[in-house]
């Protein structure tokens, strides 16, 4: 009855915050005379490993008029928030989600595959998700996810490491193995990625997202070296075979 008690709670609280999160989307809808094409949820919170105190990372989509868009001079394309209810917002105006996508832009891939969709106008994005499979290019991808892999390692090397640069290390480390092992852009929800790993550290994986869970950001964690070691192997792993990757179909159409 406990447990069904806190889950009901969850998910009253989830809704609300949901709700919340809609609702300021439109009042930026409002505000800059756009409209929102796509909204989804990046970050930890997508990626399966949220802290208590994790903020929303919402990522948006969005287009103005047809005036902004015969301008002949440069104008803002991107929109972004801070809320006091930790609402973390960023969007890209659509000639800008465009061009990164022919340049097989990871982050704007995760946007697109992401699993917590809070708003999708699917005419809009259905021909999106068909170019960004269309130009996807492993090498530009893998070389994202080994850059930030190698930038958190030094973090992740000290004697109490923070669970979250341990998790953002972990997860580009996979994703940039997953590339190399199947040619394809990697499952954003961590959970995805971890049958890759030896089965020894998705057990301290699993074992560290309970941790976290229950942890705010601030917690410092005693170093694995498990996890550090493992870390190391796969940057060198992913290092060595990155030559061999193709660069994807190259559009400006």
């Amino acid at each position: 009855m406990q447990q069904r008690a806190i889950r009901n709670r969850f998910l009253l609280n989830l809704r609300d915050m949901q709700k919340n999160i809609l609702n300021q989307l439109k009042t930026i809808e409002r505000e800059k005379g756009v409209a929102i094409l796509y909204a989804v949820e990046s970050g930890s919170r997508a990626w399966g490993f949220a802290s208590p105190d994790s903020d929303y990372d919402i990522r948006f989509i969005y287009k103005h008029d047809l005036e902004y868009y015969l301008s002949l001079w440069d104008k803002p394309d991107t929109i972004e928030f801070m809320t006091t209810e930790n609402l973390d917002g960023s969007g890209w105006d659509l000639r800008k989600t465009s061009q990164l996508l022919a340049k097989s832009n990871a982050p704007l891939l995760e946007w697109l595959y992401s699993p917590v969709v809070y708003y999708e106008n699917s005419e809009a994005i259905a021909p999106l998700r068909a170019l960004a499979k269309d130009c996807f290019s492993p090498i530009a991808c893998l070389y994202h996810y080994l850059g930030t892999t190698k930038n958190f390692m030094t973090v992740c090397e000290q004697e109490q490491v923070k669970l979250k640069s341990y998790f953002y290390a972990l997860r580009t480390a996979l994703a940039g193995k997953w590339i190399i092992e199947n040619n394809s852009f990697p499952p954003v929800a961590f959970i995805e990625l971890l049958p890759i790993a030896p089965p020894e550290i998705q057990d301290k994986i699993k074992e560290l997202i309970q941790i976290k869970a229950q942890q705010d950001e601030i917690y410092l964690h005693p170093k694995e070296g498990l996890i550090t070691n493992f870390l190391l192997e796969t940057i060198a792993f992913n290092q060595e075979h990155a030559s061999g990757l193709g660069s994807g179909k190259k559009s400006s159409e």
